[in-house]
């Protein structure tokens, strides 16, 4: 299958987590012997922190504005599949350039659907249209339950496809790690999980001095207090995940606000940590118990105690629920299996 997709970024990880997904599905379809030309708008804040310049699988082409698409009309052209991802900029003139120009499926990949969702209920058109919806041949949903409902009934999405992020097992798995913590966090600032981050991590450290600690990720404000038992990393390339996740005795995952209302929103950070066998304390959403389930496969908090009680658990304990979720998603969230989903929603044979 030869595919273009047109994404966000697949070169730099820096503040997103879309590079990491693009790279497990570049690596898989790489596997699977498909043509991949990837095409990244070349932006100076990504410029300045390329982690994987030069991404092994398929071809990567940074462009400079919409303009220098028709370079790549003709590949457009004989690509079975064409994907528009989601924050890409200027992306409702990239989306009517790949409309245009495309010989084969064109797919809109929404990696942050419940976002999109919120833009288009107030006219906000960023990077997706509302005319453009009814005219892909696919909507790619990072979200399921009702979002794909609203897309069809409000937008006119003809083929909205629960299509979950999910992890490159190859590049996430268990580690020998020394341990340093007993409760990590790994994620960009967001205004929206900083009170979730506040109650389930700094509030347990907070009533536990000897709890060791650590939120990973850029963006945070300076001005921002943290106690003394909780250690700050500004930045991990995605190279360094696993031994980040493995170096932890648990794992924490916070949901954006807006995810958390609509629900059936997992974080690709959810299947990195299950896949190195981590054990992770989630907040609650809608869904989430069609992905990992809850007592078993992964630990639900609401409050702080709740996350005591967590580490408080026997290490057996804690090494079965990471073992569970680890089975789980290399089962149904591995980059292998939503290159399969692709083949089989264009209709050519894997």
């Amino acid at each position: 299958m030869k595919v273009v997709i047109l994404g966000l970024s697949i070169t730099s990880s820096w503040g997103n987590g879309h590079a990491t997904n693009y790279r497990a599905l570049a690596r898989a379809l790489a596997e699977r012997g498909d043509e991949l030309l990837f095409l990244e708008r070349d932006v100076p804040w990504y410029a300045a922190h390329r982690d994987l310049p030069a991404p092994p699988w398929g071809e990567t082409v940074l462009y400079d504005s919409p303009a220098a698409l028709d370079a790549h009309r003709a590949a457009a052209a004989a690509a079975d599949l064409v994907i528009v991802g989601s924050f890409v900029p200027e992306g409702v003139e990239v989306a009517e350039w790949a409309l245009r120009h495309a010989g084969g499926a064109v797919a809109f990949y929404d990696i942050d659907t419940p976002v999109t969702l919120e833009k288009l209920a107030h006219g906000d058109h960023e990077y997706l249209h509302p005319r453009a919806v009814p005219r892909f041949d696919l909507y790619l949903s990072f979200t399921a339950g009702p979002a794909l409902a609203q897309l069809s009934e409000r937008y006119g999405a003809r083929r909205p496809e629960a299509f979950f992020c999910f992890v490159d097992p190859e590049a996430y798995r268990p580690l020998a790690a020394e341990p340093l913590w007993e409760l990590t966090y790994l994620g960009t600032y967001s205004s929206g999980r900083q009170p979730g981050l506040h109650e389930l991590l700094v509030e347990p450290a907070l009533s536990d001095p000897e709890l060791r600690a650590v939120v990973a990720g850029p963006m945070y404000p300076p001005e921002l207090a943290w106690p003394a038992n909780v250690e700050r990393i500004e930045h991990l390339p995605p190279g360094e995940h696993p031994g980040f996740y493995c170096a932890g005795d648990w794992t924490l995952n916070i949901t954006r606000p807006e995810m958390r209302a609509l629900g059936h929103s997992p974080s690709v950070r959810l299947f990195e940590a299950a896949a190195c066998g981590v054990p992770i304390i989630s907040d609650t959403w809608p869904g989430i118990e069609a992905v990992l389930e809850p007592g078993r496969e992964i630990v639900l908090a609401e409050r702080r105690e709740d996350v005591l009680a967590a580490l408080a658990r026997p290490a057996a304990d804690r090494r079965a629920i990471g073992a569970a979720a680890r089975e789980r998603v290399l089962a149904e969230h591995t980059a292998q299996r939503r290159v399969e989903r692709l083949h089989e929603l264009v209709g050519v044979p894997a």
